[in-house]
């Protein structure tokens, strides 16, 4: 769909970049020639990614380990970032989330989302944004959100509330920084199986199985779909195209209530069995992580 070289000039920061959806995006972005950084919480899960793409493609990338939870450690990663080369690109799409009844949520499962994907986002955007203003450089960024801003998000209310923080955060900096030559544009993706969410939004079942009875176009989108949507809107050409949250999904949030809807049949038994397997998966994160 592109030329080879696409990217050979661009310098691009991939939060949430060792796993899943981030992880696809970078390695388009190095197939087409740009240097990436990734960065997520997990520095040993960044840097096998990173050799992984570097030995593929034959590219650079560079890995961090940051929770962009705190923004001194953001400050401090993109500043070493920028010491090296000035960023031309941003792609937000560190996030965290699972399915709960919004009755049996705390604040601090709340917070658990909600500092991750709002304020997370936020803490990145604006480092990079200032640096990019105070050196007078263009810039775009690009911010996963999802297709629940649109219309509901029933079951994943604190993913459903930052994301749509987001958006807004997008239209408001496209009018507030376009001046500086700076774009800022959003994607809305369906689902794009991996297995991070499936583990935590749809526990024991098969997204892409279910997305397959209620999509217009009866299936789940195909990564290279993502791929090559966040690569068009970070290229040179559209520089006029700022301030949009497109959705990639066959038009499933036109004929659906938000994407977890159908889970107000469950019973109590099927919440708990939920639940019990999302702590567990959390418990083995936190093992694989280390102390």
């Amino acid at each position: 769909m592109f030329k080879d070289g696409l990217l050979e000039s661009q310098r691009i920061l991939v939060t949430g970049g060792g796993t899943g959806l981030g992880k696809e995006m970078a390695a388009r972005f190095v197939q087409l020639g740009a240097e990436v950084i990734i960065c997520g919480r997990r520095k040993s899960v960044c840097d096998a990614t990173a050799v992984e793409l570097a030995d593929k493609y034959g590219g650079q990338v560079t890995s961090y380990g940051v929770d962009i939870r705190n923004p001194a450690a953001v400050d401090e990663m993109v500043e070493d970032i920028f010491r090296s080369g000035a960023l031309t690109g941003l792609v937000n799409n560190a996030a965290g989330n699972f399915i709960s009844r919004t009755e049996d949520l705390s604040p601090k499962g709340f917070d658990a989302v909600a500092n991750i994907v709002m304020h997370g986002t936020f803490y990145v955007t604006h480092a990079v944004g200032r640096r990019w203003i105070a050196a007078k450089l263009k810039g775009s960024v690009v911010s996963i959100v999802v297709t629940w801003i649109h219309n509901s998000g029933p079951f994943v209310v604190p993913s459903a509330m930052s994301k749509a923080a987001i958006a807004t955060m997008t239209r408001s900096l496209a009018v507030e920084w376009g001046r500086y030559g700076i774009r800022l544009n959003a994607i809305a993706p369906g689902v794009f199986p991996t297995e991070g969410a499936g583990k935590r939004l749809s526990p024991g079942a098969d997204p892409g199985a279910r997305t397959q009875k209620i999509n217009p176009m009866g299936r789940h989108g195909r990564m290279e779909e993502l791929q090559n949507l966040a690569t068009f809107l970070l290229a040179d050409g559209c520089e006029w195209l700022s301030g949009e949250t497109l959705a990639i999904d066959g038009a499933q949030h036109l004929v659906s209530a938000g994407g977890f809807y159908d889970l107000r049949e469950w019973s109590d038994e099927q919440w708990r069995t939920a639940r019990d397997a999302i702590r567990a998966q959390n418990d083995k994160d936190r093992a694989a992580r280390g102390p």
